[in-house]
């Protein structure tokens, strides 16, 4: 049936021998389909072609390239029309093309796909994020580390990733005649920092924190903005505890995990629990994995969150939960995950001297609030569609002189406001204050401070917002406080 359909007959080839192989018919056309199919095309009136677009074959650059069409069908116009609105609003908050627009980073495909060139709005926005990060961490009991970003192959091996992980892995260095691996992960880094001197139970529950660095590959084919990269910045975390330990830890990270997501505005959030693939193969006995997905269900039920059972979604090593934070537009996005892992401890013969003075095995706890520094930046970008609240903007408010004799008290008040750690610019362009203040809009800035004569005699300043509002003439050290307001509410 498919003998003339080269691409058909690859998908067939790697089907298990005993898969059953099923076919729709429509009309003359016939293709391979699980299904099932609507009766008749009468019933998908709502329907509309949205785009075509290259894809290679697979996702694999090697391969030929092919037309992808794509389309989308609704029960009802009115839903294809909600859907459709949607769309276009998905697109006019795409992070790629505000990113760009916002001078906040790059991408340069002849120089490596899937690498981020970072711009100074954009550094200034990651290192905000990054501080806050650094700081609450501290607060919450947490000491964080650096770790190397290339590995001998003997800590891969011992950690398993050389036989799990490789396809994700680069191809290794010779460093004098050893073979080296940029790494994919932290966790057997800080495992080695757990284990450089012998730990007694006091010492425990020990919270080792990282934002680390990783590589891995990924076809040039699915690579997409921020959102799919080569190289990025995890949030990174590993617990070393007790087993008595075990469910308050765990509460404590979900606890964590709400703070972080609300603090960055995303109220909504989605929570699945991942449990044993009950037919595959798994780390740890069947005693640990009961505990550990009991735990996880009971932190969660105790804190009233919703969640759903992804039954045999863990990975071999643990069960996890996973939340999904959901943005403006209702779209969820991966970001938290918090994982039992009862392989590495074994691995690498992870333990500590309990109560009795005897050795024993720590549970360890893989831990990330955001998943990524770049996907969710990504993802910031297109929540806010690019108008960070005013403790996120690279630039909380830019001074406008309506001519150039204004400039010099634009200038003082500028250096009034940064004295305040006010991030703030002066616009000292030779243009017209309306193409200043429209471009200031267009760069989402919160606050526009206009001076003219009128202000230099009252030392005031022209308060304007991004969103077109005018409040009008104010001193300067009122307009620091409601930048600063603005700041601690983070709204």
């Amino acid at each position: 049936m498919f003998s003339d359909q080269t691409y058909k007959l690859e998908i067939i080839d790697e089907l298990p021998p005993d898969e059953v192989i099923s076919v729709y018919r429509h009309g003359d056309f016939v293709d391979l389909c699980r299904g099932p199919h609507v009766d008749s095309t009468a019933q998908i009136s709502a329907c509309k072609l949205l785009n075509i677009a290259g894809a290679y074959w697979r996702g694999d650059e090697k391969r030929p390239m092919l037309q992808r069409i794509y389309g989308t069908a609704f029960e009802s116009g009115e839903a294809l029309d909600e859907y459709l609105e949607r769309l276009e609003e998905a697109q006019r908050r795409d992070h790629r093309r505000l990113a760009r627009e916002l001078d906040l980073l790059s991408f340069h495909e002849e120089y490596g796909p899937g690498l981020v060139y970072w711009h100074p709005k954009g550094g200034r926005v990651r290192s905000i994020i990054e501080d806050f990060w650094r700081r609450e961490h501290y607060r919450a009991g947490y000491d964080l580390v650096y770790s190397p970003h290339v590995g001998k192959s003997t800590i891969w091996e011992t950690s398993g990733h050389l036989d799990f992980y490789a396809e994700n892995m680069y191809s290794p260095m010779d460093v004098d005649g050893q073979d080296y691996y940029v790494k994919p992960m932290n966790c057997p880094f800080h495992v080695q920092i757990y284990k450089s001197s012998l730990r007694s139970y006091r010492e425990l529950p020990m919270r080792l924190g990282e934002l680390g660095t990783v590589y891995r590959y990924e076809r040039s084919g699915v690579l997409h903005g921020l959102l799919r990269v080569r190289g990025f910045t995890q949030d990174d975390a590993h617990i070393f505890c007790r087993p008595g330990q075990v469910a308050d830890e765990i509460g404590r990270c979900v606890d964590f995990m709400q703070f972080f997501l609300r603090s960055f505005g995303f109220q909504d959030f989605h929570v699945y629990l991942s449990t044993r693939n009950e037919g595959g193969k798994f780390a740890g006995s069947l005693e640990d994995w009961d505990m550990a997905t009991g735990t996880l269900r009971d932190v969660i039920q105790s804190r009233g969150l919703p969640y759903d059972v992804d039954e045999g979604g863990a990975v071999f090593y643990g069960p996890k939960i996973d939340v999904k934070m959901v943005d403006a537009l209702g779209r969820e996005w991966q970001c938290t995950t918090i994982q039992f892992d009862f392989n590495l401890p074994e691995r690498f013969d992870v333990t500590y001297i309990g109560e009795d003075g005897n050795e024993h095995r720590p549970y360890m706890v893989h831990r990330a609030l955001l998943g990524s520094i770049e996907r969710f930046f990504g993802v910031l970008i297109e929540h806010y569609a690019g108008a960070f609240p005013t403790w996120l903007a690279p630039v909380q408010a830019v001074v406008i002189p309506i001519a150039d004799r204004h400039l010099d008290f634009a200038q003082a008040v500028s250096d009034r406001l940064r004295e305040s750690d006010i991030r703030v610019d002066v616009d000292g362009r030779s243009e017209r204050m309306n193409a200043k203040i429209r471009h200031a809009q267009l760069n989402k800035v919160p606050f526009m401070l206009v001076v003219g004569d009128k202000e230099i005699d009252s030392d005031s300043v022209s308060v304007r917002l991004r969103d077109g509002q005018d409040l009008g003439p104010k001193p300067v050290s009122e307009v620091m406080g409601l930048i600063q307001e603005a700041v601690d509410s983070r709204v």
